[in-house]
C-alpha cells in the first residue's frame, strides 16, 4: 500500500486563473480570425495579414472562362534599338499567366486596348527596365493586351515570351506593320 493521497479538486483561485485563460484565449480568437473571417470586421489588421478577411467578402475563387484554355511561346529578335508588340485579344476578366526573359536589359510596357476605341485609349499596367517579368494579368475590359518591347542598346537582344490563359488569338506589331498568330487550344 502507498501513503499517496486522494487528489484534491481545484481550488477556486485555480478555476478562476483557468476561467481567465480560456477567456483570453477565446478573445484572441475571436478578433484574429473569427471577425475577419466570418464577419469582415478587422480591429487588430490581422486579416488583412493573414488573408482572413477575403473569406467574409463571399467571393467565389472559382471563374468560368468563355474560351478555351491555351498555351503560347513566342521569340522575338530585337536589333539595336528596334522595337516589338505583342498583345492578344482578350475577353473582360480574361486571365492569363505569363513569363517573358530577354537576354539583356530593355523597356518594357504591358499595357491594353478597350475593343473598337483604338490606341488613343491605351491603358498602361506596368512600364519599366528589366530583363525579364513573371505574374499574372486578368483583363479589365474586352480588348488586347499584351507587351511593347524596345531596346535601347547597341546590341541584339532575344525575348522570349510563355503565356497560358484564355484568350482568342494574338498580334505581332512591328515596323510599321502587323500580324495575326492563331493559337491551338488545349483540348483534353
Amino acid at each position: 500500500m502507498s501513503n499517496t493521497e486522494p487528489p484534491q479538486p481545484p481550488t477556486a483561485k485555480n478555476i478562476l486563473i483557468a476561467s481567465a485563460v480560456a477567456f483570453l484565449v477565446a478573445m484572441t480568437v475571436l478578433f484574429v480570425a473569427i471577425l475577419p473571417a466570418e464577419f469582415g470586421s478587422d480591429p487588430l489588421g490581422t486579416g488583412d495579414l493573414l488573408g482572413l478577411t477575403a473569406l467574409s467578402r463571399g467571393e467565389n475563387p472559382f471563374a468560368e472562362q468563355l474560351e478555351v484554355h491555351r498555351v503560347d511561346t513566342a521569340e522575338f529578335v530585337l536589333e539595336p534599338f528596334q522595337s516589338v508588340e505583342y498583345k492578344y485579344l482578350m475577353d473582360l476578366d480574361a486571365s492569363m499567366i505569363f513569363s517573358w526573359v530577354a537576354g539583356s536589359e530593355l523597356y518594357y510596357d504591358m499595357h491594353a486596348e478597350p475593343a473598337g476605341l483604338g490606341g488613343e485609349f491605351a491603358e498602361s499596367f506596368e512600364q519599366g527596365n528589366a530583363d525579364r517579368q513573371m505574374g499574372s494579368f486578368t483583363a479589365p475590359f474586352t480588348g488586347i493586351h499584351g507587351w511593347f518591347w524596345e531596346n535601347r542598346t547597341p546590341n541584339t537582344i532575344v525575348v522570349n515570351l510563355y503565356a497560358s490563359g484564355f484568350y482568342i488569338n494574338s498580334t505581332v506589331f512591328s515596323d510599321g506593320g502587323s500580324y495575326d498568330r492563331d493559337l491551338a487550344p488545349i483540348v483534353p
